[in-house]
This record gives C-alpha cells, structure tokens and sequence, in this order.
C-alpha cells in the first residue's frame, strides 16, 4: 500500500517508515524538517520537503503521490510553545491537519491515521485513563489535539474515511530530538553525556506514562493495515476510532533521570569509557506541566492486537546507547 508519513522525517514519524518498509508498504515522507533530518530515512524513500501550514505544496505533494492512506505525524509538540505561541500551535496542529485532510480526500486517500496525544488530553488523572474519559486538556497543545480529533470525526463521517486517532503517551526512543521541550529523555541523554546535568523542572514529581517508539510505530502499522476487526468500537469506514497507546505505567521524572543516568553509565562502562555522570539539578516548574497523567491501552488490544513489547528499562538502555553512539 502506498502510504504517505507526514512528519515522517522525525522520531516517531522515521520509526513508522521504517516499520512499513519492513512490513513490504511503499511509505512517501511530507517533512518540514524543522525537527526531522532525511538522515532519519532510508536510502530511497521519497521525501517532500513542504510546510502542513501551506496549503498548495500540500496539495502538491498529494498529486505527486497519490497515496492510498495517511499517517499524519506532523505537528507543533511542544506544551511549553503553545502556551507562549497560541496561534502558532492552531495554526500548524488545526489548519495543518484541515489541509492534510482536504488533501487526502481530494485524492483518494482511504485511511486517515492521526497522532493524537493522551498525555494531554485527560488533564491531571493518578490512574491509568480509558478513551472513554470526558477530555480535559489544559494547555493550547492539548486543545488543538482534541480539535484535531473532532475535525477527523467530521471528515471521515461526511467523507467516509477510516479514521484512528492514537492517543500517544510520553514516547521515547532513538532518534529523539533533545533540541525542543518536547523529549525528556533525549535532552537527558545529550545533557549528562556532554558531561552537564540534566535539568529538573521543579521537584520533579511529575508522574507520566513511557512507550518505546518502536512500539508506537508497530501501532501505527496495525492502524493502517487492519481490515476487519472483531471488537467493540472496530476500526470501520465513516467512523473514527480513538485509541490510547501507552503503557498504563507511571514513573515520576526523578526516578526517570536516574533511570537514563544509570543506563548511560552502563553503557559507558561496557565501552571502557567509564567516568562519573553528574546529578540533577533543579529549576522552576513549567507552565503548562500535568502533575500525573497516565492512560489504559486495553482497547488498543481489544481492537488492534496491539500491546507495548518494551519495557522502560530496556528501552531507556537501548536509547542510551544509540545516544551515546550518535
């Protein structure tokens, strides 16, 4: 199948390029590669670099592929920039996703994936919460999110499209971008293997929900592809279908820094390049942070077949080493 990445040049967008290669789908990559490298890609897949935020080079895009479904990655991710950026934030992660969609349906695009973002949408929640809980974002980011959703409901009912909104937890993973707000880890790692310590913001008893990229990609896969599902809220024509895709798993970012911290000095040590990594230090809160957020995968059984395969530590294992290598 013939599938279009938005965003498919960053971290989680590159995982699911590579996940559709391996699964034998012909993937094409819209990027503005304003967080995203072609590095990130295999050698062959076409990229367009173009802007969700222009209209006509979206269009063009979509007349030069013609895709069969798409998954749609791009977006503005950080909390912190869409409570000082508003409109900036509505105008890539609402008008963006409106011109993917008018896009889409001009040419024939069956299938709609959306990354969507339970890390957000639920508000502050100390249990692991289902798709069935009432949305309550508090920060622009989180808005936007849940008015993608609505504007994907609209348009596969008035459309017929098969749409999925994956509510995506805290991904990590290689390829990460330390450079933004938006991945902990990833800033984590670059800061403690430049011999500086990563930076807490406020006590750090900010409790969130970790799922390895890869894992994620593999759930984008099944989003895509599956034909016929029997289960309660199946995936079918005319609907969407919104599923959470986390781990149900809470770690706290204090436990997390010794986490990487300690996974980073592993890796060191069994390279022979031991040296002692240093401890956090403690800035101001960020505006916009949730206390504790947390959310149920078990629809995501129930209607895909998909469960997170990755541990935490493992994942964070195999991030510090891609880290450390890169």
């Amino acid at each position: 199948m013939k599938i279009l990445v938005t965003g498919g040049a960053g971290f989680i967008g590159s995982h699911i390029v590579d996940t559709l290669l391996a699964a034998g789908h012909t993937p094409a990559v819209l990027d503005d590669l304003s967080s995203g490298t072609a590095d990130n890609l295999p050698p062959g897949v076409p990229l367009h670099v173009a802007d969700i935020a222009d209209p006509d080079a979206v269009e063009r895009v979509f007349a030069a592929e013609r895709p069969e479904a798409v998954c749609h990655q791009a977006a503005q991710m950080s909390v912190s920039r869409s409570v000082r950026e508003p409109a900036f934030d509505a105008r890539v992660n609402v008008l963006g996703l409106v011109h993917v969609l008018d896009a889409a349906v001009r040419h024939g695009a069956g299938r709609f994936v959306f990354a969507s973002s339970g890390g957000v949408l639920y508000g502050d929640v100390t249990t692991p919460a289902p798709e069935s809980m009432p949305a309550a974002p508090v920060s622009p980011y989180g808005i936007t999110k849940w008015v993608g959703e609505r504007y994907l409901e609209f348009y596969a009912r008035e459309h017929g499209l098969t749409a999925v909104a994956l509510r995506y937890s805290n991904v990590y993973g290689p390829r990460q971008n330390p450079h933004g707000e938006a991945g902990v880890v990833a800033i984590f790692c670059r800061k403690l293997l430049a011999g500086q310590p990563a930076r807490i913001n406020g006590d750090g008893r900010y409790v969130r929900d970790y799922v390895y990229g890869p894992d994620v990609a593999r759930a984008n896969l099944l989003a895509l592809t599956a034909e016929s599902l029997q289960a309660p809220g199946q995936v079918s024509r005319g609907t969407l279908t919104s599923l959470n895709i986390g781990t149900g798993i809470g770690t706290d970012v204090n436990d997390l820094e010794r986490m990487v911290r300690g996974a980073l000095e592993t890796d060191l040590v069994a390279r022979g390049r031991a040296s002692p990594l240093p401890p956090p230090e403690h800035g101001p809160a960020r505006p916009g942070d949730l206390r504790s957020n947390l959310v149920d995968p078990a629809r995501a059984a129930d209607v895909l077949g998909w469960r997170p395969t990755v541990a935490l530590a493992d994942g964070l294992a195999r991030t510090a080493t891609w880290f450390a290598l890169a």
